[in-house]
């Protein structure tokens, strides 16, 4: 049996410059980190005791004698990138629920694509694991989503990921111990209990950023990932939060623009209640509509944010720095 763990992760800025439609034009770059937050997938091999050749257990059970016949996606086109046929027993867990922004679908491909490599008894770079997932998603299941949620699955870490026509580059942000904890003590992530499919709230905004029409705010978005950078490398720690977290409010401002989808009253209310209560500021996790909002709030005013949004779950996390890793292995 094979069990791998995958981090979901938390995107800061730039999120949107990391679509193709963008950055094969202009180059695109994000800055976001992993959290100890996972997606868990494990691989057995079936015996031929039973009368199906593939068990694929999620939110459902899927008993299958060939691999065309998976509906999971995920599954089905990975299995077939892998060249494997059968006598699989899958199953998949998560920290949190899928489809809220987090990155979970591409963690799961990440994941599951390692799990696969060592079932071969292959260890797998980080930059090609990366890659293999990317290839999956985009070119074999055809979803329209971004680049940075497979990069960040399979590398882990508080990373800064630039993107153009020849890949990407994965950076570490340089960062002193006490800054990172800081930064990590200041986040605070809410559950708005509203999941959605990327890929349907993201069509209106791949279609203005192909046409161009979103062109001046990713611009200032993709701006924003240097300008967080230098906030963190040249700020004294007494003000890096609170210029962190007004630029990120800056940001938020900027994503909503991106499309009609990304929010609503629902969260808009949620976040002026969070302002409104001290926080610095904000955004919704991944492509919006829904999920997880995660804001950026000075210690002292914490309390007041989690008495503002009271009627949302809130999420006990830090950040981590391994990526997908194999952490169970027996033959």
């Amino acid at each position: 049996m094979i069990i791998s763990r995958t981090p979901v992760r938390i995107s800061f800025f730039g999120g949107g410059t990391d679509y193709r439609e963008y950055y094969l034009r202009n180059g695109g770059a994000v800055l976001g980190t992993t959290i100890n937050k996972y997606i868990y997938v494990s691989i057995n091999r079936l015996s031929n005791f039973f009368d199906y050749k593939i068990r694929v257990g999620y939110s459902k059970s899927e008993l299958v004698n060939a691999v065309n016949d998976i509906v999971h996606p995920s599954v089905r086109e990975c299995l077939k990138f892998k060249g494997v046929d059968g006598n699989l027993d899958i199953h998949i867990f998560a920290d949190l629920p899928a489809r809220t922004g987090l990155g979970s679908s591409s963690s799961f491909t990440v994941g599951f694509l390692n799990g696969l490599y060592a079932l071969e008894g292959k260890m797998i770079s980080n930059e090609q694991l990366a890659k293999d997932a990317l290839y999956v998603e985009q070119q074999m299941i055809k979803e329209h989503v971004g680049s940075q949620d497979q990069v960040h699955a399979a590398y882990g870490g508080l990373n800064i990921i630039r993107f153009n026509e020849a890949g990407f580059k994965v950076q570490p942000l340089i960062i002193t111990s006490e800054k990172r904890s800081l930064l990590e003590n200041a986040m605070m992530v809410f559950y708005t209990g509203q999941t959605r499919y990327a890929n349907e709230v993201v069509k209106e905004q791949i279609e203005r950023t192909s046409s161009r029409n979103n062109d001046g705010y990713l611009k200032k978005m993709l701006d924003m990932v240097n300008e967080a950078i230098a906030i963190i490398s040249n700020e004294q720690n007494t003000t890096m939060i609170e210029s962190f977290g007004k630029l990120l409010h800056e940001s938020w401002l900027l994503k909503k623009s991106l499309s009609s989808q990304i929010s609503n009253s629902m969260i808009d209310d949620a976040y002026n209640q969070a302002l409104s209560a001290g926080a610095l500021g904000g955004k919704i996790a991944g492509a919006g509509g829904g999920g997880f909002l995660s804001l950026i709030v000075e210690p002292t005013k914490q309390a007041a944010v989690r008495k503002a949004l009271k009627n949302f779950l809130e999420v006990d996390f830090k950040f981590e720095d391994e990526g997908s890793t194999i952490i169970y292995l027996k033959n």
